[in-house]
């Protein structure tokens, strides 16, 4: 396996795909102390989030009344649109592709391989021995030894060279017992589409399309809407009859064929007169994919278990989109509408069991390629979602390095598990049903300047790390429903929260979790109107602007941080405090709110 001068590299996790799946894995890894490896196959990081397809980054939050039960993700993935809302007015896709890299540059136990594909695995038994990659731009290649390898890639490249077990197509409804299945199965799968912006340029701007675009009507189009031009339709669908990895380059050029021919319709038919100002600005040529292969896992999530919204004891990510399935002739089902999008009920949990393959004994994946059935895999295949599950699995596989068990006997062990889920919400992401144990700060006596009826003090330690209200929220018998957080008083001037104990404790953690609006939407989309349920290009109103925190031992008072500027929901602080007596929270300033909120404090 490789040529002789290929470079040898050993790490703990070996990870396959630099989108949001991958970066979201690498980042909570290399976090928790894994040595970590990311390949990815592009110049840029996002997969289909990047500048090259552009599409948003949809989760569990949607607009309309799913809005009010502040559905949206939290952890690394929030901590990253948190960022690209403040950088970024101007809603660049390059300036994303910018945030994502410096995130992965800025761990230490990162090592990030752009330009490179992994295209080989050699295999021993059940178990991966290493990786094969390439990277053309240098001419090199790479064998790659790890303890654990994942994949990332969307399309199960490292997987299926190692020779896991999966599936693609749609299952027939008696394989799951599911409703939404077909009564066959079949080849089909969603299909691949190209995007585009375009501005109004304040003169005409004529447009020739080339003569290979495909010709559309009114007629065709009668169930796609089209009357908004700045950001291209993901209705330009194309492929779900096809291989979608095999007939890659085919489906790229009959997707530009399509964007193309509708953009001529819009300009050229006459039924769009107002276009005559607008030009297109730019247009990919890489396909956005949604659906390829789906490996086979300990667990095949289907449609029933996101319905029901099992309380899997393993959970380690979530989920909350649509069911969100498409005609596979795509665009050229011109007589169905384009997508059908029953909701789940719940935010529903996914298992770890999901995301490690059922005869590679030492491979994990996340992303588009879960262990589930098709009409699952159209919920959890959104990017925000399959960021969720990257921190998952990237917490878990780092607890099992720690541990220094091999993945096959850490799954099993119910503590592993356990520690992995108390690391992820200590590091702000949300599993439905869990709470967070060994909070010292439960422990003292709450006091606060001011409450209201709805947001008393107590609330920052008992154990949620977000508001639980609303008829889509959790499941109402895993938890308890409410704001879980403390609002001061509108017209409290200085609004300050006090932790006070009986006896002292030795504190070396202090985390404060604040509110960063998760009732509206926070994604970089090119499509105006969407702006409308944001607050781009600032900080989230709700957000603890400044504010100081100070310790009281029997030395008297000492501030221990004075936090300024901030923007983030999670605040950690490496503290060493022995014999704390009290705790303070100084609040000088939101970054618009008429009150001060703060979801949670930990003390550990």
């Amino acid at each position: 396996m490789g040529k002789p001068d290929t470079k040898l590299l050993s790490t703990d996790i070996l990870i396959a795909g630099g989108g949001m799946t991958g970066v979201a894995a690498a980042i909570a890894a290399a976090r928790n102390g894994a040595r970590v490896i990311v390949c990815q196959e592009r110049s840029v990081l996002g997969g289909n989030a990047s500048s090259e397809i552009r599409m948003n980054i949809s989760g569990a939050s949607t607009i309309g009344k799913e809005l009010e039960t502040e559905r949206r993700e939290t952890g690394i993935i929030e901590e990253i649109m948190l960022e690209c809302a403040v950088r970024n007015p101007q809603r660049s896709a390059s300036m994303l592709d910018l945030i994502l890299y410096e995130k992965c540059r800025a761990e230490p136990n990162l090592t990030l391989m752009l330009n490179t594909a992994v295209v080989g695995a050699e295999v021993e038994g059940s178990r991966i021995r290493s990786a094969y990659a390439v990277r053309e731009s240098t001419e090199e290649s790479f064998t790659i030894h790890s303890d654990i390898f994942v994949d990332c890639t969307g399309d199960g490249r490292l997987g299926f060279e190692a020779g896991a077990d999966f599936t693609t197509g749609r299952e027939a409804v008696e394989e799951y017992n599911e409703s939404g299945a077909s009564l066959n199965r079949d080849a089909y799968r969603l299909g691949s589409s190209l995007l585009f912006t375009s501005k109004d340029m304040g003169r005409p701007m004529p447009f020739t399309a080339p003569e290979w675009a495909r010709k559309f009507t009114e007629e065709d189009l009668k169930f796609r809407s089209h009357d908004s031009w700045e950001f291209g339709y993901w209705w330009v669908e194309f492929g779900g009859t096809l291989d979608t990895i095999k007939d890659n380059e085919q489906i790229r050029d009959e997707l530009l064929a399509i964007m193309l021919g509708v953009w001529d319709h819009i300009k050229n038919s006459g039924n769009h007169p107002d276009s005559v100002n607008w030009a297109l600005d730019w247009f990919g040529f890489l396909p956005g994919k949604r659906e390829s292969r789906r490996f086979i896992g300990l667990h095949v999530l289907t449609q029933n278990d996101i319905q029901q919204a099992i309380d899997f004891d393993d959970v380690i990510a979530y989920g909350g989109w649509s069911m969100d399935t498409h005609p596979p002739q795509g665009i050229d089902a011109k007589d169905e509408k384009p997508c059908n999008q029953p909701f789940t009920p719940y935010l529903y949990g996914i298992p770890l069991r999901s995301m490690i393959s059922r005869n590679v004994s030492n491979l994990m994946f996340a992303g588009r390629n879960l262990s589930a059935t098709h009409i699952a895999f159209s919920s959890t295949r959104v990017m925000a979602t399959c960021a969720v599950m990257g921190e998952g699995l990237g917490t878990f596989a780092a607890t099992a390095v720690k541990r220094r068990l091999p993945l096959e006997q850490a799954r099993r062990e119910s503590d592993v598990v356990k520690e992995a889920q108390q690391q992820l919400l200590r590091q702000g992401a949300f599993l439905p049903g869990k709470m967070l144990d060994g909070n010292l700060a439960k422990l003292a006596r709450i006091s606060a300047s001011s409450e209201q009826t709805h947001g008393y003090c107590g609330n920052v330690v008992d154990g949620h790390t977000r508001a639980v209200h609303g008829e889509k929220g959790v499941r109402p018998d895993l938890t308890t429903g409410g704001t879980h957080r403390w609002m001061s008083e509108p017209g409290d001037g200085r609004p300050w929260l006090e932790l006070e104990w009986e006896e002292p404790v030795s504190v070396s953690r202090i985390t404060i979790v604040l509110d960063t609006g998760l009732h509206r939407l926070l994604m970089l989309c090119h499509l105006d109107v969407v702006q409308n349920y944001m607050q781009w290009g600032r900080p989230q109103a709700e957000t603890l602007k400044e504010f100081k925190l100070i310790a009281y031992d029997e030395r008297g008072e000492t501030e221990i941080a004075h936090i300024r500027d901030n923007y983030q929901r999670m605040i950690q602080l490496p503290v060493t405090l022995k014999n704390l007596k009290k705790l303070r929270l100084e609040v000088i300033a939101t970054n618009g709110l008429d009150h001060a909120r703060v979801v949670e404090l930990v003390c550990e």
